[in-house]
């Protein structure tokens, strides 16, 4: 359907003339000062065509009709279109003018658009921008650069006009690499996970209507490419039709910037069905929170994919997301410095019912999300009632150095709520971790690129769902484990059971000294105190306790025989008094150990305990005195150590000769340095 190479060298034009724009402007600041205006001439231009199409109507209904008329009904009619401008400028009419009127004109004509469009110059900050281009004595040629360009509806249609759109908020975004990772997610990522959801729908022969969905959407690349994959298989323009009329686009984007490009491409694309909103998608949208939240709450979607923000720090509005803690977020919360769970969480309760043909999810993480958190922790709890509501469909590993701001190697994570049933309480892992090409030239941190071959790889790995060298497929509770907490006795170099004094280092009390004793058993305390009848001297007392006697009662009874000063006191008093002395205080006791085992779930035990027994019998040496489970299985998810291949390290000989021939070089390096 798209000429891409016709379509490239168009958007070669418009990069070189922007280019020459460069020493005012810094590349960073190219989305916010270029693309509103590529925006701006693409709508004055489809304007244009609209009131040519309403004159030739009008003239025809009217013969007669004078300029100024027409004109008059031809504006009266255009502000009924989905957008519009009220004013008669264009910005080639604009430049006309005189040059000190540039600014006020252009302004008078950016507050003309309808509120759709004032919106999106508004959350740009376009105005703001304005002002900038001015000061740098730009604003003129940025007009120009613009107004020069034919962005007519007869020369692309809005698809290619958007795809054009797209290409440039690439470039844009990888000439500065630095920020580029907060908005932009390469393409073949996206569509390895638009792959990955298997979106049943036929331009051919569908009537019925599906939706997309994206929390997090950025500058709404996800959503394009989900379109576009979709586009691809139309044949005619019947069937294009039949996509645009069906396909329906939702997302939420918290940045106003990020939320205005993408509002604007999907305008220039001549999007029908959209539902694009700006604000937070991990708190409520309701009066008593100050913020915009989420303005999806409530709804269903067929298919959902993001990329999230890695490690985004929620703990701004922590208190805001904590208001749907007995709700979406029941299944657990992640820490206040890392949100992307609770983004998988907003799409899982957004999943249809399987009676209405359930949804699938791709999202798109980093490693935290897949072991961070232990077993009854936030995100153990979270993998945990995924698992085992066996949404986890399946994990694509992928290369690393993908991204423009981080080499980090990332992770696709395919949620299924109506699997088939030979995917029932099982999950795939790919690892496509080679599956990559170096990119030509490097941008940021992004070195490597993902082909269609090596897409082509991933999706046949993915449709024989079956164990091979590079995939593994796992039941669910394969990812479960036991954490236990066991005390066991320590034992010497002669395997003699070991007892130790150390520093009683709480309050000497009896809740203190109890808690000792429910750990150590019985045990002695060495208790030193400042004598205040005799300088320089300390009362020195051995207490053995056993629990037989209250702490504090044994150690006034030890205190009363062995002070002249106590002896006449009352046991009451002596307590007081003790408590008000300094005490050095050291105890005696059994050298027990307490740690945590993680021991692997194993479905076929009949008798956990018994199970969990044998377990720590053969992993422990030492006698175990007690161990208890915590309440909750964990859950964690390992791809590396299920693909780990042992190598052999090299010999010692090999390493001692690559250690000299680096010494040779540095020597002769030091050598070619002094004789210079």
């Amino acid at each position: 359907m798209l000429n891409k190479e016709k379509l490239e060298n168009l958007t070669n034009e418009i990069w070189k003339g922007a280019i020459k724009l460069r020493g005012k402007f810094k590349a960073k600041d190219y989305p916010t000062v270029i693309l509103p205006m590529v925006m701006i001439r693409r709508i004055e231009c489809v304007l244009i065509k609209k009131r040519e199409e309403i004159a030739e109507e009008i003239k025809k209904q009217t013969p007669n009709i004078d300029e100024a008329t027409l004109q008059k009904r031809v504006k009266i009619q255009e502000s009924t279109l989905t957008f519009y401008n009220k004013s008669n400028w264009t910005l080639k009419s604009i430049l006309k003018e005189s040059a000190s009127q540039v600014e006020a004109n252009f302004r008078d004509y950016l507050n003309s658009f309808s509120d759709n469009i004032d919106e999106i110059i508004d959350k740009f900050e376009y105005r703001q921008t304005v002002t900038k281009m001015v000061k740098e004595k730009r604003l003129s040629s940025i007009i120009q650069f613009a107004a020069e360009e034919d962005f007519s509806p007869e020369r692309l249609s809005n698809i290619e006009m958007g795809y054009v759109y797209e290409e440039l908020l690439q470039r844009f975004s990888q000439d500065d690499a630095k920020d580029t990772g907060e908005h932009f997610t390469p393409r073949e990522i996206i569509r390895i996970m638009v792959d990955l959801m298997e979106i049943d729908f036929d331009p051919k022969t569908a009537k019925q209507a599906i939706s997309i969905y994206d929390p997090a959407c950025g500058t709404g690349g996800m959503l394009s490419v989900a379109k576009e994959h979709i586009l691809d298989k139309a044949e005619n323009e019947d069937q294009a039709k039949n996509v645009e009329d069906l396909i329906l686009l939702n997302g939420q984007e918290l940045l106003a910037q990020n939320y205005a490009v993408c509002k604007a491409d999907m305008i220039l694309k001549g999007e029908a069905h959209i539902n694009i909103t700006h604000g937070n998608s991990l708190i409520p949208h309701i009066e008593s929170v100050e913020d915009d939240g989420d303005q999806h709450a409530g709804e269903h979607f067929d298919y959902m994919l993001s990329n999230p923000p890695f490690g985004v720090d929620w703990s701004p509005y922590k208190s805001d997301v904590e208001r749907f803690k007995t709700s979406r977020f029941r299944w657990g919360m992640s820490p206040s410095n890392d949100g992307s769970l609770l983004f998988l969480l907003t799409m899982i309760e957004k999943m249809k019912p399987v009676e209405q043909g359930g949804s699938k999810i791709a999202i798109l993480f980093n490693g935290s999300p897949l072991s961070n958190g232990d077993a009854t922790q936030g995100e153990s709890e979270i993998r945990r009632h995924i698992i085992e509501s066996d949404l986890l469909d399946t994990i694509v590993m992928l290369p690393d150095q993908m991204f423009y701001n981080t080499g980090i190697y990332t992770y696709i994570w395919l949620l299924n709520n109506n699997k088939p049933t030979h995917k029932r309480n099982k999950v795939l892992i790919i690892n496509a971790r080679e599956q990559f090409e170096k990119e030509p030239k490097s941008f940021g941190n992004k070195r490597n690129r993902i082909t269609d071959a090596h897409r082509q790889w991933i999706d046949e790995r993915f449709n024989d769902w079956a164990a091979t060298e590079y995939t593994k497929v796992f039941d669910n509770t394969d990812f479960a484990f036991h954490k236990v907490e066991v005390i066991f006795w320590q034992e010497d170099e002669n395997g003699e059971q070991m007892w130790i004094t150390e520093p009683f280092d709480v309050q000497l009390n009896n809740g203190n000294a109890n808690k000792r004793l429910a750990l150590y058993g019985d045990m002695t305390f060495f208790l030193e105190i400042a004598s205040p009848f005799v300088e320089g001297e300390s009362i020195k007392l051995e207490v053995p306790f056993d629990g037989s006697k209250a702490f504090e009662t044994l150690v006034a009874e030890k205190l009363k025989k062995q002070v002249p000063h106590l002896k006449d006191k009352a046991a009451k008093e002596i307590k007081a008094w003790f408590k008000a002395q300094e005490t050095n205080a050291t105890f005696y006791h059994r050298h027990y150990i307490v740690d945590n085992e993680y021991i692997p779930f194993d479905k076929t035990a009949t008798d956990k305990d018994a199970y969990i027994n044998a377990w720590l019998a053969k992993e422990i040496d030492y006698e175990i005195i007690r161990w208890q489970e915590y309440e909750q299985l964990g859950y964690e998810i390992l791809p590396n150590k299920y693909f780990y291949k042992y190598q052999e390290p090299e010999s010692s000989d090999a390493l001692i000769e690559q250690f000299w021939k680096l010494e040779e070089e540095a020597e002769t390096l030091l050598n070619e340095i002094k004789a210079l």
